[in-house]
């Protein structure tokens, strides 16, 4: 059974700074600052040695964790414009060697796969990024035979989006494949972390809105775009991390294509549902759908955006272009943001994350 958020915690500032005594909230608030310390980290680590190198691939890495979401957002962000291969894996090819660079991330110091394939890449002469601990095998085989960008700053398990997105973008940005300006980016992380500060109430918080907006409902983040799509891969994550909703996320097009699953989305964005009591049921039903249509990429007159407004009208739309000028990278990180905090309040709301214990597994 899905746990039930008491939304008036929210805006109940006592009671949620109890229901957080880790400050998981303030741990989410830290993104411009992580990516203020990457920037310098990556700098001390040596990335400027990638400088002038066209690789004759991008091998980026999925190893379990924020590593997926990271990869696929990277190579989003790339392509179709990319002019070089883009590889996305969980294991290094066998065929790596010294014209290629390999991009990874890791919160798990002892990852064996991990640490022997970097280990194989930098003895093949590869230019190897990671981002993680600074103790363990996973360093140690980086250390000699890659840059090795450790966090300046304590970062907990999970919550370091910022730093293996910016550890990407500066890898990227060094190998003249992607432009973006660390600092725009900080400070906009920065804002976005005011906009949903805790002592902003629902009604004015965007994080505080979407969270409520998801609660009790199964949500479908459909891209409206192949960036926002990535971005909404780590929302499922973060979702997963800290609330026990089950989502999905897929590109409109393809959701389309989900004859039943989109029926049912439409059925719930349609006006003529309107006045329906969800009191009024014969026995245990599944979360209504919440449709929540993401978009990263400004594209006017865009024909898959316009389907997805014609066809569910009254679906959620979360734009950053709409609230913010920024570059691609920048709208991408605040929607992933927002999505973060989103997923710590309704958490928190529900008990299924922090130190509440409303809600905790049944025992026997």
């Amino acid at each position: 059974m899905t746990a039930v958020p008491d939304d008036s915690l929210l805006d109940d500032l006592p009671r949620l700074g109890e229901a957080d005594p880790e400050g998981l909230l303030r741990a989410g608030a830290m993104a411009g600052a992580q990516v203020r310390a990457t920037a310098e980290a990556s700098l001390e680590a040596g990335i400027d040695r990638l400088g002038g190198l066209r690789p004759r691939a991008v091998v980026l890495m999925t190893r379990p964790g924020l590593g997926p979401a990271v990869s696929r957002l990277l190579a989003e962000l790339l392509l179709p414009a990319c002019p070089v291969p883009l590889v996305i894996t969980d294991v290094v090819p066998p065929w790596v060697g010294a014209l290629d660079v390999v991009i990874a991330h890791t919160d798990d110091p002892g990852d064996v796969q991990l640490a022997e394939d970097v280990d194989r890449a930098g003895r093949r002469g590869a230019g190897v990024v990671l981002t993680g601990p600074a103790e363990g095998p996973v360093a140690a085989a980086a250390a000699g035979n890659g840059v090795l960008i450790t966090p300046r700053l304590p970062i907990r398990p999970g919550f370091g989006f910022p730093t293996a997105f910016t550890s990407g973008l500066l890898a990227l940005k060094t190998l003249d494949l992607l432009r973006f300006d660390a600092n725009a980016l900080a400070d906009e992380l920065d804002r976005e972390a005011e906009r949903d500060h805790p002592q902003h109430e629902s009604f004015v918080n965007p994080a505080k809105t979407l969270a409520l907006r998801l609660a009790e409902h199964a949500p479908l983040l459909w891209g409206l775009d192949h960036v926002a799509t990535a971005v909404g891969r780590h929302a499922v994550q973060v979702l997963g991390t800290h609330t026990d909703l089950v989502c999905d996320v897929v590109g409109f097009p393809q959701a389309n294509s989900r004859s039943a699953l989109f029926r049912s989305a439409v059925r719930a964005t349609s006006e003529r549902d309107i006045f329906a009591d969800p009191d009024n049921f014969d026995g245990p039903a599944a979360l209504p759908p919440r449709v929540v249509l993401l978009a990263v990429r400004a594209r006017p007159g865009d024909p898959v955006r316009r389907q997805a407004h014609e066809t569910l009208p009254a679906a959620d739309v979360i734009d950053p272009a709409e609230e913010i000028s920024a570059d691609e990278p920048t709208r991408a990180a605040v929607l992933a943001l927002r999505f973060e905090l989103a997923a710590l309040y309704l958490g928190l709301a529900a008990g299924t994350t922090g130190g509440s214990g409303r809600y905790a597994p049944a025992t026997a």
